[in-house]
């Protein structure tokens, strides 16, 4: 198929003035977690364009924040898509959607730097031949991760680091690794943790599946019962929790999903388009991105 970008450039050069194409495209405004921004604002936006008629809109950042931006009013979007249902039930619970379908699932794994003086260590590591978490503990290794207060992602990595502590019979293996909490020394601002792999800044980070692909970045597969691909796993691990600033939370599976927003300003294109990534065109770009399918997750409901 022809992408979006390609069929208006062909529609100009026969003729047709470029206001008259962007008039026949509605604007939908799409609030989404961070991670997945770059597949909304690439090869969905260029699919939709064409399928729908749409013209994507994206605003994205920590979902948390993302999902407390449309409770109190300060962002209006058509359709809501957070990574775990943590942020969608804090939009439900406002009166703010209904219903949010699953879409596509992703994993916890560990990226690191080819510049990295542990990029051998992890190479062997990511074949099953050392322990990555071992690697981890090395004195003076640099490692990322996202804000456990405002980003599901920021707390996956704990919550798998303390699967992996149970599951490799390491007590100590969150303190050893993550430090703090809040540890500043790895939660970094203003940069991008892709770009400080990439040049050796850093030596490796937490990240979602999806994250490498785009630097082209090595990283570490974890298996599926600390990497929280599975459905169950705060059934399966009831004593896993983290407290931060009064608030409990505990671990999710990585599965995003689409809710169209109440009051949405395209309520024609939320509900054509939240059905769209349930299709086979959709879900086509998301495997090309390394997207699982949702597998036995279930519709969310308020």
């Amino acid at each position: 198929m022809i992408g979006g970008s390609a069929l208006v450039a062909a529609a100009i050069a026969a003729g047709t003035p470029a206001r008259l194409l962007a008039e026949e495209l509605t604007v939908l405004d799409v609030a989404s977690a961070g991670s997945i921004r770059p597949i909304l604002e690439g090869p969905i936006k260029a699919s939709i364009a064409t399928a729908l008629k749409l013209d994507l809109h994206s605003h994205a950042q920590g979902a948390d924040a993302v999902a407390q931006s449309i409770v109190d009013g300060s962002l209006h979007a058509d359709v809501f898509i957070p990574i775990t249902p943590g942020p969608m039930y804090t939009v439900m619970r406002a009166g703010k959607a209904d219903v949010a379908q699953p879409i596509a699932r992703t994993e916890m794994v560990l990226v690191y730097s080819p510049k990295s003086r542990f990029a051998s260590r992890f190479d062997a590591a990511a074949k099953g031949q050392s322990n990555w978490w071992e690697i981890l503990q090395e004195p003076g290794l640099r490692f990322a991760r996202g804000n456990p207060a405002g980003d599901p992602g920021g707390r996956n990595i704990i919550f798998t680091m303390m699967l992996a502590a149970k599951k490799y019979k390491q007590p100590n293996l969150v303190e050893k690794v993550l430090g703090p909490t809040l540890n500043p020394e790895q939660i970094l601002t203003g940069g991008n943790n892709q770009a400080r792999l990439q040049n050796g800044e850093l030596d490796a980070s937490a990240s979602y599946k999806i994250g490498p692909g785009e630097s082209h970045l090595l990283y570490i597969t974890l298996s599926s019962d600390i990497n929280l691909s599975g459905q169950n796993v705060h059934e399966e691990h009831p004593d896993v929790s983290l407290s931060l600033n009064g608030k409990t939370f505990y671990p999710e599976p990585l599965v995003y999903y689409a809710a169209i927003l109440k009051n949405a300003a395209n309520p024609k294109g939320a509900p054509a388009f939240t059905a769209w990534l349930k299709g086979d065109e959709a879900q086509a770009l998301f495997r090309q991105s390394q997207y699982d399918p949702p597998g036995s997750a279930t519709a969310l409901h308020a």
